[in-house]
This record gives C-alpha cells, sequence and structure tokens, in this order.
C-alpha cells in the first residue's frame, strides 16, 4: 500500500506509471465529485472543481518532485484554498482538501493508498450525512428584526420568543438608516410544531410590520 509507483523512477519517469497514476486521479476524482453530488446541494461548477483537482495536484507534485522546494510548493498549493474568491461552507472546504489530498498520493506514485483514502472517506461521507444525529441544526435559524428607535426592544420580544423557540440568543444589534431604525439578529431553534409563518405574524405586530427575515443556519457553518 505504501510502495511508490514512481519511488525507483524519480530521476527518469516512465511515461507509462505517469500515465497509470493520471488514470487513477481522473476516475478517484470521478468518484469523489459523485458522493459530494449524492450527500449535498452544490453546482456543476464545484463538481468539476472537485473532479479535476487531484489531476491537477498530481501534476503540480510530478512537476517538482525532484526539487528542494517540494515542501514550500505543497504548502503554497494548499494555501491556495484560503485564497478562494468565494468562502465556501465547511463541507466544501472538506472536500477540496480531500481531493488535494488524493492528489497528492496519486502524484507520489502511491496509488493503492489512493484508492483506500477515496474509499474510506467517500463511505464514511455518505454514512454520516445519512445519520440523524448530525440533524440537530434543521430547526436552527437566523432571525432579523428591524425595529423604530424608539421602541425598547430588551424585552418585548420575549414571550413570543418562549412561545415558538426552544432557545433564542441575541447576538448582534446594529443601527440601519441614518439611525433612524436598529436591527436585532438573533440565532434561535425553532420548536419541533412551530408555524413560522404563525412566528413571523406576531412579530410583525410588535415590530410595526417593518422589515423580518427568517433564514437557516448560515451556510459557512454548514456540513
Amino acid at each position: 500500500m505504501l510502495n511508490s509507483l514512481l519511488f525507483n523512477t524519480q530521476n527518469n519517469l516512465d511515461g507509462r506509471v505517469i500515465l497509470l497514476c493520471t488514470v487513477f486521479s481522473v476516475i478517484l476524482g470521478l468518484i469523489i465529485g459523485c458522493t459530494h453530488k449524492m450527500t449535498s446541494r452544490t453546482n456543476k461548477n464545484f463538481l468539476v472543481t472537485l473532479t479535476l483537482l487531484p489531476l491537477i495536484t498530481q501534476y503540480v507534485i510530478l512537476l517538482i518532485n525532484n526539487n528542494i522546494g517540494l515542501s514550500i510548493a505543497i504548502a503554497g498549493t494548499f494555501g491556495l484554498v484560503r485564497f478562494r474568491s468565494t468562502l465556501g461552507t465547511s463541507r466544501e472546504i472538506l472536500m477540496i482538501f480531500f481531493s488535494m489530498v488524493i492528489g497528492l498520493a496519486t502524484g507520489l506514485g502511491f496509488v493503492f493508498l489512493a484508492g483506500v483514502i477515496t474509499v474510506l472517506g467517500c463511505l464514511l461521507l455518505t454514512i454520516l450525512s445519512k445519520m440523524s444525529f448530525y440533524d440537530n441544526n434543521q430547526f436552527e435559524r437566523t432571525l432579523k428584526i428591524v425595529v423604530p428607535e424608539d421602541l425598547d426592544y430588551t424585552e418585548i420580544f420575549d414571550d413570543l420568543l418562549k412561545k415558538y423557540t426552544k432557545s433564542a440568543e441575541l447576538f448582534q444589534v446594529k443601527t440601519i438608516n441614518l439611525g433612524s431604525m436598529f436591527e436585532l439578529d438573533y440565532m434561535i431553534i425553532l420548536k419541533r410544531d412551530t408555524n413560522e409563518k404563525e412566528f413571523i405574524d406576531a412579530l410583525r405586530v410588535r415590530n410595526g410590520n417593518l422589515k423580518i427575515m427568517l433564514t437557516h443556519a448560515m451556510s459557512g457553518s454548514e456540513f
């Protein structure tokens, strides 16, 4: 498992071995992409990225395989994830690192190890995605309520939050519209039998029918 196909040919790489590693990178990338598609909401562009990332990473490693700057180059490659134009969810970041690890393995010739990691990782991802134990956040919401500046918001919503939620935490208050209004940001967990429309209608009575936004927990914490 830990024997590299390239270990004895680092100074004169065999084209057939490189081709074999390339085929493995593509196949394993497809497996990772398909697993992510089956276990998460995603888009085509990200699936293409996951599929091709092992192949690209493999050739980066092959190109610098006999260079003293190998460790620096690898660190730089992983560092690119930090500077993506759009911050992804925790699952997307995990899948990017997963694909890059497979590319590192095939680039160093550890194709069997790469296959084992891919199968094990995809199997665990599928199982954990189906487990109800990890569904505790399905009732988590972010609640934003706009109130006029002359309204004392400290306790006015407490009885409604107690009635419709299991827990509610006010984590941010800010002024908007040149200070004429306040925006209250809550992190809440709804009760299972809560009617969201009824909840919002009750809040509208208290805030003078100003803007209210109820959304799922922040996507950055999604898995």
